[in-house]
């Protein structure tokens, strides 16, 4: 581990930790819904001619089909060490496999065209910081795919308990001890308006509603039940501040999807504007 100026550190073997980050279907499944959407907000079936990295990529799983799916250079970024070692022996060849944290990523500036950062905010020491730099990396037309846990989803998607996102720290600690699933509750995540405060500055459309509707569309099937996508959209729409995870596509450019309509549309997402930086002399 890596002691961060805040006391909290990095998860450097996440892959030994987790056994679903190992889940070769279970990934791939992961990566057939994150193509689906870019698929959607592009336009386009393919990425080819595209400079695409997957941030927080372990085990490769999804860098290798985002290789699969055209993309001219592919790269998967982790401090996950034993994950880059196994994602190297596999899917080496197609796929250039990076040990670097995300908010000093080993990029150029205005040097890729596709980020996926999927489910990693909750587990990084400065989320802010990370997507601060996956900004600078990106091409001015460029996207960020952004799988964001809602701290507000009734179960904890890590350790399956309810409610438990919700407690303070010290309280989680107990509760993840209590049912012998950790030792302590490590992952911090953010409400609907703490992730919209995470993008400030960007152009975003919410992709959440139309996976919901439309699971089909969106490789969605094994997660969304079917009574689920029947509901009418504003019943959808009420959903929102409770359900577990949002699929958000961000760019610093505006944003308007290409692809054919589906039954729910997807949702621009009012963000803040980036705060100011205090000058030396200002009060």
């Amino acid at each position: 581990m890596v002691k961060s100026t805040g006391g909290r550190e990095a998860q450097l073997a996440y892959s030994e930790q987790m056994a679903a980050m190992r889940d070769e279907v279970g990934r791939r499944r992961k990566a057939a819904k994150i193509l689906a959407v870019l698929r959607h907000v592009r336009g386009q079936d393919r990425l080819e001619g595209l400079t695409v990295a997957d941030i927080g990529c372990s085990q490769g799983f999804i860098a290798d089909e985002l290789a699969a799916a055209g993309a001219a250079r592919t790269y998967g970024v982790d401090i996950d060490v034993p994950g880059l070692s196994a994602a190297q022996a596999r899917f080496g060849e197609r796929v250039q496999f990076v040990c670097a944290a995300g908010q000093a990523l080993p990029f150029a500036d205005a040097s890729v065209d596709v980020a996926i950062f999927n489910h990693i905010y909750e587990h990084v020491v400065d989320p802010d910081a990370v997507i601060a730099d996956i900004k600078r990396v990106l091409r001015p037309q460029g996207l960020v795919y952004l799988g964001l846990g809602n701290r507000l989803g009734i179960i904890e998607p890590h350790y399956k308990l309810p409610f438990l996102s919700y407690l303070p720290s010290a309280a989680a600690d107990r509760y993840v001890r209590a049912f012998g699933r950790a030792d302590n509750y490590y992952e911090r995540f953010r409400t609907r308006a703490g992730l919209r405060q995470l993008l400030a500055g960007w152009q975003v459309l919410d992709y959440t509603l139309p996976v919901l509707a439309d699971p089909a569309a969106f490789a969605g099937d094994d997660l969304v039940p079917g009574v689920v996508s029947r509901l009418p959209e504003p019943v959808l729409a009420a959903t929102l501040p409770l359900v577990p995870t949002y699929v958000w596509v961000a760019s610093p450019s505006p944003l308007r999807p290409a692809g054919e309509p589906v039954r729910v549309a997807p949702r621009a997402v009012t963000v803040p504007q980036p705060r100011e930086p205090r000058s030396a002399g200002r009060p």
